[in-house]
């Protein structure tokens, strides 16, 4: 077994216009002084950095990694969850997406689809520039509209989206072979890559390409009612990054999965801060340890009722506590006998 890296912080939810939250010196520092040892920077956002640059750059990059080792933190990895949204998106969705988008490309899908492309493949090169063996993202969707088939929906539709998405990523995924990084999806509503049997469809249209893999974040299975303990059981062998998220599902008289158009806080299904939830991750931590899961544990913090600074100090404690350093040894070790085939065999009365 092997012992996890962590507690990380994902700093999209925390990046603002002051000070210490304007500058990847200044945010890693105060991150560094809550507890955290890594952070994963949302590439978005120039401030953070520049990705294009880092992608041509090794020379920034190390720059890059110094500010953030300087400040006492390690980069876990790199995010592109809103480029990678970009590479599908259903036109139902256009208006409210174009928001995630360059200014230059906003108002011309294709134009912004490139844009979206050219941003995860720039995040390849810059991973493998950082030294990092992962980055993160989010799949897009085409089928999304289509989740409750009511009206019936049109023979073929799902088979064709799915087609289509795949079709979109296999180069992505080629791209990050050739530089030996792996594309960790989040499962999440809003993605056609939004439960295991959604993930395998993909997979197995993309060939199942190595570098397709999973960023686990259990609180998107919690609010859908799924097993997420079984889920790292099926694909804990894909399971590259991990979120580390609470939430909880308060089904009602009124409210069930889908929560009744509510906003957060009056929601059936919301996300909560850490241990404030109804994830088990005494048991997700446990798992993972089983399955020689070595990489980060990173808190995205998005809680519907607790403030963010609260959250995010109580995190780091959290995600510590839950770190299991894992046995060098077994507890059985001081009876053991040493692979002696004739105890083996008397122990089994085949030597009388």
């Amino acid at each position: 077994m092997k012992t996890m890296k962590g507690p990380g912080l994902f700093l999209a939810q925390f990046l603002g216009d002051q000070a210490p939250f304007n500058s990847l010196k200044s945010i890693c520092g105060w991150a560094a002084g809550l507890g955290y040892k890594g952070v994963q920077i949302p590439t978005w956002d120039a401030r953070m950095i520049d990705l294009e640059k880092a992608a041509q750059s090794k020379d920034y990059c190390d720059e890059i990694k110094g500010i953030a080792n300087e400040a006492g933190v390690e980069i876990t990895e790199l995010s592109t969850h809103l480029q990678g949204q970009l590479v599908a998106v259903h036109p139902a969705y256009d208006e409210g997406f174009d928001a995630f988008a360059a200014p230059h490309v906003r108002g011309n899908p294709k134009a912004r689809q490139e844009w979206a492309v050219s941003q995860v493949l720039a995040a390849a090169k810059a991973s493998r520039h950082l030294g990092l063996d992962v980055h993160v993202t989010f799949s897009g969707a085409l089928a999304w509209p289509y989740i409750y088939p009511w009206p019936p929906r049109p023979a073929g539709l799902i088979d064709t989206a799915f087609d289509e998405l795949a079709r979109r990523w296999k180069p992505i995924l080629d791209a990050h072979e050739e530089v030996g990084v792996d594309v960790a999806y989040e499962i999440h509503p809003g993605e056609d890559l939004f439960d295991g049997a959604t993930f395998e469809m993909f997979l197995q249209r993309v060939g199942n390409h190595a570098r397709c893999n999973i960023n686990y974040d259990p609180s998107h299975f919690c609010l859908q009612g799924l097993d997420y303990l079984a889920f790292i059981e099926h694909y804990h062998e894909r399971i590259k990054a991990f979120h580390v998220k609470d939430a909880e599902l308060n089904t009602s008289g009124k409210q069930g999965v889908y929560s009744g158009f509510q906003d957060w806080p009056h929601r059936a299904g919301r996300f909560r801060s850490l241990g404030d939830g109804q994830v088990d991750f005494g048991a997700i931590f446990s798992q993972l340890a089983v399955h020689d899961y070595d990489s980060w544990a990173v808190l995205e913090w998005e809680c519907a009722i607790k403030n963010s600074m609260d959250g995010a100090r109580e995190g780091a404690e959290f995600i510590a506590q839950h770190i299991i350093k894992v046995s060098e040894s077994s507890f059985e070790d001081f009876i053991g006998q040493g692979a002696d085939t004739s105890v083996a065999r008397r122990s089994l009365g085949l030597e009388r």
